[in-house]
């Protein structure tokens, strides 16, 4: 069976994971990070890759699995864990990204809804 609130986790997974895939082009690396020491570049370049894997991951769960999510406490414990995972990267905006830019706050808004995202499943019953 279809859940229309999981397909939309599913979809903004998706979309963070092909946002992600494109940080090689959209901040022009490897060049621009060679302003930066070798551990750092590969840090950076590592994490990206590893977010991209969790995204898929997740939506994929998502898709495949709707009523393990909903139904059981490994699915339920899935679902608060991401939607913390939004709820933590949206704190690290204001405390890491502090620039007053239109993209800055779109990308808050997609962090926000992440983390609502995630929880709605949780309070339907």
């Amino acid at each position: 069976m279809s859940d229309p609130i999981l397909m939309a986790c599913a979809a903004h997974s998706l979309a963070l994971a092909l946002f992600h895939i494109g940080f090689w082009k959209i901040f022009r690396w490897p060049r621009t990070l060679q302003q930066t020491t070798l551990p750092n570049r590969a840090i950076l370049q590592i994490a990206n890759i590893q977010l991209i894997w969790l995204f898929l991951t997740v939506a994929t769960l998502c898709l495949l699995y709707p009523s393990e999510l909903r139904d059981t406490a490994l699915g339920r414990a899935v679902l608060i864990g991401m939607s913390g995972f939004w709820v933590v990267r949206l704190i690290q905006q204001f405390v890491f990204l502090r620039v007053n830019h239109p993209l800055v706050h779109a990308l808050s808004v997609v962090f926000a809804l992440g983390a609502a995202l995630f929880a709605w499943p949780l309070f339907q019953q």
